[in-house]
């Protein structure tokens, strides 16, 4: 059996989940009741505004901020590209039949929606950043085996699933039972599943979908008529297979409810529970939050000595490969020794993007490499590695510069945002200006100033470091400043000042001042 585990640790005012695959931590959760996301949730919704330059919609779901729905999102009787927006509504899921390209063919948002017009939506993507949810009217109900599409008619197979016996079996099976007009998708467990639990998880979603129907009937828009599992049995059910030893709980009441959420729907696996007795925290004790703080940083190091760098953007992420200590091995060459040093990054980058959850344009500046065979050893490696990655990625070619595209399907908030603030120093830019640009900064503006205020003395207070300055080796231009405008200047350093804050003024408190202050 493999070093695969799904650890939980619910034990605190928040639920965490790490997925560690071969013995590394490839995936993190982390959910927080109040903060709990909105993925999967069903709604009654009320069409706020439709925007036919955009071709879509706003709609409250009773959430802080108003749903986007584009008009390919929508179902329309006897519209085209049922199946493939009800594929895409499903998030990508490489356990899932591939769907069709995106042709772009949907009808006019003015015909489809109307402001005032309720609907029922599901939620695919949550709020991120400023955005607000996506939604679409293409229902999907998710079990351990099944993925129920009441609105679609159509039967998928994963790709996953090879033997063609097996797919016509599992194709029979959910022909039986589908109502007309819907759909499912076979997920790849279904392959060592029995036919009474296929059946079992349709019935489930059958009877799911009834209630949440009921509630549409009896509920006014805005209202929520389903919420999705909670974050620990999602994991489970999306993520639990016979190649995890283990599931192991810290939480007594979590791990009972994991058992009988297990033993219900894969009782096979039901005895793979374990609840954590240690005396650390569970984290601590398989190594989790090293990797975790290791995933906030910006710097990586390899094995090697080289190091990745990431910066990340609104819609942008940039990844630099650097050689750093490495200097190869006895008898190598330069060549030789940048292609291992890519070939290494490869690996880690891979695991750091599924741990990070970057997505949206990524850029990865891989050493450069004379050779075209190393750059196509690298790719090659790299493409590789990314199929272990359930959010689909497209990769360019490496260029002559190094350079690699790659787009990754984006969900949810990255593990910076989800985790860290903006820094309250510098205003999350990630730099302050230097003491010695506000002591000439400071002076222009005395000089802007000085001769509208009143009095002899002109008051400077700012941050310890910069009055520092100005009355030591800037006493110069200061002084040059007392000649300039006829008027003494006081310095005073202020503890409680930010670095980029100061304020002018006379003894006056009838004149006139100045303040700069960059939490303004």
């Amino acid at each position: 059996m493999s070093d695969s585990v799904i650890v939980i640790n619910a034990d605190g005012p928040e639920t965490r989940v790490a997925l560690i695959e071969q013995g590394i931590l490839s995936e993190y959760y982390v959910e927080r009741e109040r903060e709990r996301g909105t993925v999967g949730n069903v709604y009654k919704g009320k069409v706020l505004r439709v925007l036919p330059g955009m071709q879509a919609a706003f709609v409250d779901i009773g959430e802080e901020k108003a749903a986007f729905l584009y008009a390919g999102d929508i179902a329309a009787p006897g519209g085209q590209g049922e199946k493939e927006a009800a594929l895409r509504a499903l998030g990508g899921d490489d356990d899932d039949e591939v769907a069709p390209r995106r042709t772009g063919r949907h009808g006019d948002i003015t015909e489809l929606v109307r402001p005032g017009q309720e609907i029922l939506v599901q939620v695919v993507k949550d709020p991120i950043s400023s955005k607000g949810a996506r939604i679409t009217t293409y229902i999907s109900l998710p079990g351990r085996n099944v993925v129920f599409m009441p609105t679609v008619s159509h039967i998928g197979i994963s790709r996953r699933i090879a033997g063609d016996r097996e797919r016509r079996r599992l194709r029979r099976l959910i022909d039986q039972m589908r109502p007309a007009g819907s759909g499912f998708i076979v997920r790849t467990v279904a392959e060592s599943a029995s036919n009474n639990q296929v059946r079992a998880d349709m019935d489930y979603l059958l009877r799911l979908w009834e209630n949440i129907q009921f509630n549409e009937r009896h509920q006014r828009a805005p209202a929520l008529l389903y919420r999705d599992l909670n974050l620990m049995l999602r994991v489970v059910r999306d993520n639990l297979t016979p190649e995890f030893k283990k599931v192991i709980v810290d939480d007594r009441i979590a791990h009972d409810k994991a058992v009988r959420f297990i033993g219900a729907f894969m009782p096979e696996l039901v005895d793979r529970v374990e609840l954590y007795t240690g005396r650390e925290p569970i984290f601590d004790g398989y190594g989790i939050e090293l990797e975790i703080n290791r995933a906030l940083e910006r710097k990586v190091q390899l094995k090697s000595g080289g190091s990745l760098v990431f910066d990340q953007g609104e819609a942008l992420t940039a990844i630099d490969v650097n050689t750093g200590k490495f200097v190869g091995a006895k008898g190598k060459t330069l060549e030789e020794t940048i292609t291992q040093t890519n070939l290494e990054a490869a690996e880690e980058l891979a695991d750091q993007l599924r741990l990070r959850n970057l997505g949206g344009l990524v850029i990865i500046d891989f050493i450069d490499m004379d050779k075209e065979s190393n750059r196509r050893k690298v790719y090659r490696k790299l493409q590789e590695v990314l199929r272990r990655d359930r959010a689909k990625a497209h990769i360019t070619k490496i260029s002559e510069m190094g350079l690699v595209e790659m787009s990754r399907k984006r969900t949810k908030e990255s593990l910076l945002r989800l985790l860290t603030a903006p820094c309250e120093v510098c205003n999350g830019k990630g730099y302050t200006k230097s003491p010695t640009t506000m002591c000439y900064e400071i002076l222009r503006e005395v000089r802007r100033e000085g001769p509208h205020l009143t009095g002899d003395t002109i008051i400077v207070q700012a941050a310890p470091s910069v009055a520092e300055l100005m009355n030591g080796p800037e006493v110069a231009a200061v002084d040059n400043m007392v000649k300039r405008l006829q008027k003494g200047i006081d310095i005073q350093g202020r503890k409680d000042f930010h670095i980029e804050h100061f304020e002018i003024r006379t003894k006056n408190k009838g004149g006139r001042s100045t303040t700069n202050n960059p939490a303004d």
